[in-house]
């Protein structure tokens, strides 16, 4: 089966009220369109999952990060690959959000993080993110 190297944005900030809020979107495009994710893509030739996770955000929501600590990396197989994906910590340094490859996309809280309709490879980490917001 082949194995696709992947890497996603757990985008952290705080709402008014100072509770944290995680960012995630929603697919528009392909076999999983519809389906929420964390932001993130490809892994391509010579990049770093660092790197690549600073592209892809700049690439698909036309702001800048800091990535901060690996979270896990999610190993999961779909029926036609596996999906090999590092999660990491983020925030936005700067830069306004623009929804470029999205559907739609929301800040969800702790208890909101269950509202949406995760793709498998991302529910598998929710309930890490959980544990530590």
């Amino acid at each position: 089966m082949k194995t696709i190297r992947v890497v996603a944005a757990i985008i952290k900030t705080k709402n008014e009220t100072g509770e944290t809020m995680i960012f995630a979107t929603q697919r528009g495009y392909g076999d999983f369109k519809g389906g929420w994710e964390f932001p993130g893509g490809k892994i391509e030739a010579g990049e770093t999952p660092k790197q690549a996770l600073i592209r892809e955000i700049r690439e698909e929501l036309e702001v800048e990060i800091e990535v901060g600590e690996c979270i896990n990396t999610v190993e999961y197989d779909y029926p036609s690959f596996h999906l090999s994906m590092d999660c990491f910590w983020a925030g936005i340094v700067s830069g306004k959000m623009m929804l470029k490859v999205h559907e739609a996309a929301k800040w969800l809280t702790k208890d909101a993080l269950d509202t949406v309709e995760w793709l498998p490879a991302d529910r598998s980490l929710v309930d890490i993110i959980k544990k530590t917001m």
